[in-house]
């Protein structure tokens, strides 16, 4: 049996925090998009200064999924003044689930999102949202697979491409 595990990111972990960063947007992305834009938005979105911040911030956490001692995807979450738009208390934002392409349909998103929704539970969050590239299928499918319903629109700057992302709920209460 295929064991995946969950931990907390800290900032001990932030070179290998960077790297499925990276890796992860650009297999999810790069074919949909230019190489500048890829480029300029990984070099901004990941760079050690701004992950740092992101690590540092008492309204934000990460965390890895493993195998085998590897990471294979990571979850950020947001809450409080630091989710990207509703900033709500009752609210907490997904604002990443990526997982490597090789370890797609084997459950590691579930289990990365499972891990949000326990936390929202902890925080006695009301409800649970997110944005997602309207043309990324396979995660507007997941989500509504969960239970989410779209309920906005919001744009999503890749270096100088606006896309329009979906934003979705799930109400816990």
């Amino acid at each position: 049996m295929t064991e995946f595990k969950i931990k907390k990111v800290t900032l001990d972990d932030i070179d290998q925090l960077q790297k499925i960063g990276r890796q992860t947007f650009y297999e999810t992305f790069s074919a949909g998009n230019t190489e500048e834009n890829m480029t300029k938005y990984l070099n901004e979105g990941f760079s050690i200064d701004k992950l740092t911040t992101e690590l540092n911030d008492k309204n934000a956490e990460f965390y890895f999924a493993t195998h085998n001692d590897n990471v294979i995807g990571y979850l950020k979450l947001n809450f409080g003044k630091s989710q990207t738009e509703l900033q709500d208390d009752k609210g907490l934002e997904i604002e990443r689930i990526y997982v490597l392409k090789n370890f797609h349909g084997k459950s590691v998103g579930q289990l990365l999102y499972d891990k949000a929704i326990e936390v929202a539970r902890q925080k006695n969050s009301d409800f649970v949202w997110l944005g997602v590239w309207e043309e990324n299928p396979r995660a507007i499918n997941f989500y509504k697979k969960n239970g989410f319903v779209e309920f906005d629109k919001h744009i999503f700057k890749l270096g100088n491409d606006e896309q329009t992302d979906i934003m979705m709920k799930l109400k816990l209460k």
